[in-house]
């Protein structure tokens, strides 16, 4: 499997249960929660990067 770009995060199909590691994994529930609340088709791909870099630490 490849790298997922950042947009396409929310629209994964998430994880039955949370990992709750340090860094979560893209399927984690609670990281495509935080990137469906956020509208990435505005944003640039080095501010997409930023966002889900974000998300995914807890």
């Amino acid at each position: 499997m490849g790298k997922t770009s950042p947009a396409k995060v929310a629209q994964l199909k998430p994880k039955k249960k949370c990992c709750k590691k340090s860094t979560r994994c893209l399927r984690c529930p609670v990281v495509i929660h935080r990137m469906k609340k956020l509208d990435c088709d505005h944003l640039s791909k080095k501010q997409a990067n930023k966002a889900l870099k974000k998300a995914r630490a807890a």
